[in-house]
């Protein structure tokens, strides 16, 4: 027996070599792209058999064949397969995140750069490089002689690398029937959408990435376009109107900027008890009174982001997730336009650059970088999810105060996030640290309660670090949360301080501070969506209106609204039920129903139109075409 293996090693030991400059190169990836931290159980099986399948795949056409034949045809695998591992091997040190195809649509603006680029690439990358070509080169000269031709092993190994081909996607899991919050997370959903190259990579390994990023830039069929859709986007951009100025218009131009978008911060949490930062903060402030943070799409937190970041939200007429829009052009985002005057635009968070594929998106939209807690330091208990870290960790704090020049920051909270108990978690290490160790167990609102007076030490620290940075003077806060607390597992909570009846449901607090203004409230209603406009007037840029689905608050002729994703809407004291076709008059003694039924027909049209631009701009990418 021990006989019989040696000869069939030594005959067929060159098949070996053949496998091991792929397996290398796979391997070599792996470790490039150790620290992504994505991982799901039912990815480990489909990622073994893509490697699998490919590298026999590639061997075993190379065994079929005469022994020119062959050499030039693994030559040719090779060579392709060779390039973009080396590309990945330099691109991904650099930036992050692995190649993707359709860069290529940008390669002049880098092109320049590639020698120093490439000289710039560490040791293992020369190392792994080198090892590899050598690799190769020893299997092709212990290819062995063929006198001809084997098709019969050449259709086996086609027809069994297709069929294997089509069956090991199905081992990643079911995809999402619907828009769920975490299709960004969900193997099957990832490998459908193709539009996260890091979490690809490791859901794929190099050659099936390589592979079905090709086909998917270059190849895969596009989508119809419809000429109606096209002729309607055509006739909405092609009037380009200049937001006039009023009263309201640059009176923080020059000054710095921090967004703070407040994770589950409901309009009941924020009060002079439990946060009474926040609360001096909204009380010396705008107050944006009758704002909405509404629900929509896969995930609200997110949908917020994108709303704030770039003035469109995510589609309502179909599904798609906020952040599957990584690589559409937002010519005029928050932070390029910022970006353009100089300042440095940079988005903190607690979570990894993966989580809602934040570090890909908010790369699109401009950022300087997006810092995720936890991928740049390594916590060894659940502090990181307290958002004083967020100030007191010491490279965000130089990150956040140590600036040379003006910066606009993103900042994102966490704390006030489930779940709210004080047995576990988070909640039993701040209870403990509050409370002492023993502690009796606490109610859901009391935990929420204690989650945003966490969020407000925070924005304490944050003043802290301003006035000690010389900063406080110069700096505007714009404040506001990402949805009302739909987390909470009992609902009654949100009864006794909120109208739970209907869409107003998603009131939330907005407010915008500098140390030296005095404005009274403002009552007009308004959305996430209004953020960014009323933002770009207030520090003096000039922009166009129809590249934002929101409004300047400040401007005369903008009535005020808001609307929901069921094609509901609220103008401020007219409720419309669109699944009831009812609309009701609010907040008079006696609410009563709405009967003018022209202005609804107006109202109703113009959200149905903002509806219609704003979801066949993103299905378009209609931006970019605007752009070129």
């Amino acid at each position: 027996m021990k006989d019989k293996l040696l000869v069939w090693l030594k005959k067929y030991y060159y098949i070996f070599l053949l496998v091991l400059p792929f397996l290398t190169m796979d391997a070599g990836i792996r470790i490039i792209g150790k620290n992504i931290d994505y991982h799901r159980p039912t990815m480990v099986f489909p990622n073994i058999m893509f490697v699998v399948i490919w590298i026999a795949l590639i061997v075993g056409i190379t065994v079929s064949l005469k022994r020119l034949a062959g050499r030039i045809v693994y030559g040719v695998f090779f060579l392709f397969f060779y390039i973009f591992f080396l590309t990945n091997c330099i691109y991904y040190p650099m930036t992050g995140y692995f190649f993707s195809f359709n860069l290529l649509m940008s390669a002049d603006e880098g092109s320049k750069y590639i020698l120093d680029t490439i000289l710039g690439a560490g040791w293992f990358t020369y190392f792994l490089a080198v090892l590899v070509l050598a690799l190769f080169v020893m299997a092709l000269v212990h290819m062995p002689k063929r006198e001809k031709n084997s098709f019969k092993t050449m259709i086996i190994t086609v027809v069994s690398f297709v069929i294997l081909h089509l069956i090991t996607p199905l081992f990643l899991g079911s995809a999402n029937s619907g828009l769920e919050w975490d299709t960004w997370r969900n193997p099957r959903d990832v490998y459908n959408n193709f539009n996260d190259s890091n979490k690809c990579m490791k859901i794929c390994g190099l050659f099936e990435y390589t592979a079905r990023d090709f086909y998917i830039t270059f190849l895969k069929p596009e989508e119809p376009e419809n000429p109606d859709e096209l002729a309607f986007l055509e006739e909405y951009y092609s009037t380009q109107t200049i937001h006039k100025s009023n009263d309201y218009t640059g009176i923080f131009e020059g000054k710095n900027v921090i967004f703070l978008q407040l994770e589950g911060m409901d309009d009941w949490m924020l009060n002079e008890e439990d946060t009474p930062n926040l609360y001096n903060l909204m009380s010396e402030g705008i107050n944006f009174i009758d704002h909405y943070s509404y629900y929509n799409g896969g995930g609200s937190t997110f949908n917020s982001e994108l709303a704030v970041n770039t003035g469109l939200i995510t589609p309502v007429s179909y599904n798609q997730n906020a952040y599957t829009f990584s690589s559409n052009l937002f010519v005029d985002s928050l932070p390029k336009l910022f970006k353009e005057r100089g300042y440095s635009v940079k988005a903190f968070h607690m979570n990894t650059e993966e989580y809602y594929s934040r570090g890909i998106n908010y790369k699109n939209w401009g950022y300087d970088k997006y810092y995720g807690l936890i991928d740049i330091y390594d916590y060894t208990d659940v502090s990181y999810e307290l958002d004083r870290e967020l100030v007191e960790n010491e490279q965000f704090y130089e990150l956040l105060f140590e600036q040379e020049g003006p910066f606009m920051h993103y900042i994102i909270t966490y704390t006030p996030h489930t779940p709210f108990t004080s047995t576990k978690g988070v909640g039993e290490y701040l209870a403990k640290e509050l409370y002492g160790e023993d502690i009796t167990p606490m109610t859901e609102e009391e935990v929420a309660r204690m989650f945003a007076g966490e969020t407000d030490r925070m924005v304490g620290e944050l003043i802290q670090g301003l006035k000690d940075n010389g900063l406080y003077e110069n700096t505007v806060i714009v404040a506001y949360a990402d949805h009302y607390l739909y987390t909470l597992n009992d609902k009654t909570i949100l009864d006794q301080y909120k109208n739970t009846e209907n869409n107003l449901i998603n009131r939330t607090p907005f407010f915008i501070w500098s140390s030296n203004i005095d404005f009274p409230s403002v009552e007009k209603t308004n959305s996430q969506l209004d953020i960014l406009p009323t933002v770009l007037n207030l520090f003096g840029f000039e922009y166009v209106e129809e590249y934002y689905m929101g409004n300047d608050i400040f401007d005369e002729n903008y009535s005020g609204y808001v609307f929901f994703s069921d094609y509901s809407w609220y103008d401020g004291s007219v409720y419309f039920d669109s699944a009831e076709g009812l609309g009701i008059v609010m907040n008079t003694d006696e609410n009563g129903d709405f009967t003018d039924e022209q202005r609804r027909k107006e109202i109703t049209a113009e959200i149905t139109n903002i509806i219609k631009v704003n979801d066949l701009t993103l299905k378009y990418d209609y931006l970019r075409r605007l752009s070129e």
